[in-house]
């Protein structure tokens, strides 16, 4: 079966992209979505928040979800569901798998939407077996917002990503008692708002600089041990905190969804976990684009919106007119930077190019300098912090003869 676009993901990303792609003037478009419903993640997210930026709304997921799956639907976009990718090739021919059968996609064009997933107890050193009452926080909440099920009544949570935080005051709306989070880092990888709407106002304490060192319990879990660390991130003997718990919530970060991307021999960046890409979010792998939590994990849907919407418009033009002619730069992180993204910007694109980066510290007081040849902007801010996901735009002007594209930040004396 031939298609013009392919877009492999149903969740916030997918139905954005489709949706540009099909303003963009493209119209054999197809959603394939693994799940029985498209909207991703955010079917299970019913609290407030998403699409303050984007709607100027104070939106729950699903309500963020179903705007997007209305304009799909309006514009008769096709989604397949409970439909499986199981692989993708460099020249674009996507193998999927449902109730039908196996079959194969030969696409003009690929979105890679597949967005992210959590990492697991597996992926860390906890002393312990492994009893009932250890969840993904991801898990949790599904248990919970989908199924009406309680997980557990005295909780632990470790890690202080956002759905860590939005699980404690969650577990406690329905009359779980949380104990305490705790974090190995020295600040928290979530959002300030969610620290205050979450734990200050319930009195839920936030131990930085502490894990679990171990998990009681054979059958169920019956209590956790965790213990301040040191810089090497080594439990320091002595400060031990015990708790009785039945439960463990797990929220120690998520991991971009790659699988496809791998196998399709796509480059990956081994800071963002994701594709490499350019302003257009292409791959290096041509008429292939990436965008979402699969490229970089984002801390506000609505900036994987708007990412998906600019990968959906540039497949849409690569479908309809053919690669555009290119001259690439780098962008590169400086001081306190981790990352930035995208990672090549087109200097033929003609118009401003936002730049999104994380830092990879807490700090105060601070100038964000960027740097493109001979000309240096400066941007002074209150604070930065890994959890908030900050943006920079570059005039095309300033692009014209730089060499390369570098975020920093300094700290103020």
């Amino acid at each position: 079966m031939k298609k013009d676009i392919v877009i492999i993901g149903g969740g916030p990303a997918g139905l954005a992209a489709a949706v540009a792609a099909y303003d963009a003037g493209a119209r054999d478009i197809l959603i394939v979505e693994r799940e029985s419903e498209p909207g991703g993640v955010l079917k299970q997210c019913i609290h407030n928040g998403f699409g303050l930026t984007r709607f100027k709304e104070n939106l729950t997921g699903p309500e963020y979800a179903h705007k997007f799956i209305d304009e799909v639907n309006k514009r008769g976009i096709e989604i397949a569901t409970d439909t499986f990718v199981t692989d993708l090739t460099r020249d674009k021919k996507v193998t999927c798998m449902n109730t039908s059968g196996i079959f194969t996609l030969e696409a003009k064009s690929v979105i890679l939407a597949m967005g992210c997933r959590e990492r697991s107890k597996g992926a860390l050193n906890i002393a312990g077996t492994r009893p009932a009452g250890l969840f993904s926080a991801g898990t949790a909440q599904k248990y919970v917002n989908i199924k009406g099920w309680l997980p557990g009544k005295r909780v632990v949570i470790l890690g202080s990503g956002d759905i860590g935080l939005i699980m404690a005051r969650r577990m406690t709306l329905e009359g779980a008692k949380v104990l305490c989070v705790c974090e190995i880092m020295p600040h928290s990888s979530g959002l300030k708002r969610n620290i205050v709407q979450c734990l200050d106002d319930f009195g839920i304490p936030l131990y930085l600089e502490h894990t679990i060192v171990e998990i009681e319990g054979r059958e169920r879990v019956t209590g956790v041990t965790i213990a301040k660390v040191d810089a090497a991130k080594k439990p320091v003997p002595g400060t031990e905190k015990h708790f009785d718990c039945d439960t463990v919530l797990f929220s120690v970060g998520l991991i971009p969804e790659n699988e496809l991307t791998k196998r399709a021999g796509i480059a990956l960046d081994r800071r963002t976990k994701g594709a490499d890409v350019d302003t257009d979010r292409e791959t290096e792998a041509e008429g292939i684009f990436a965008c979402g939590n699969v490229l970089h994990v984002h801390d506000l849907v609505d900036f994987v919106s708007e990412e998906a919407e600019t990968a959906g418009a540039a497949a849409a033009r690569y479908v309809l007119q053919g690669r555009d002619e290119k001259s690439m730069i780098a962008a590169v992180p400086g001081d306190y930077v981790s990352y930035v993204l995208p990672q090549r910007i087109n200097r033929n694109a003609g118009k401003p190019q936002k730049l999104y980066f994380r830092v990879n510290a807490a700090l105060k007081n601070v100038t964000v300098n960027v740097e493109c040849g001979d000309d240096v902007k400066k941007y002074r801010k209150i604070g930065v912090a890994p959890g908030e996901m900050e943006s920079v735009t570059v005039k095309p002007e300033t692009l014209a003869n730089a060499g390369q594209v570098r975020i920093s930040v300094e700290v103020n004396g």
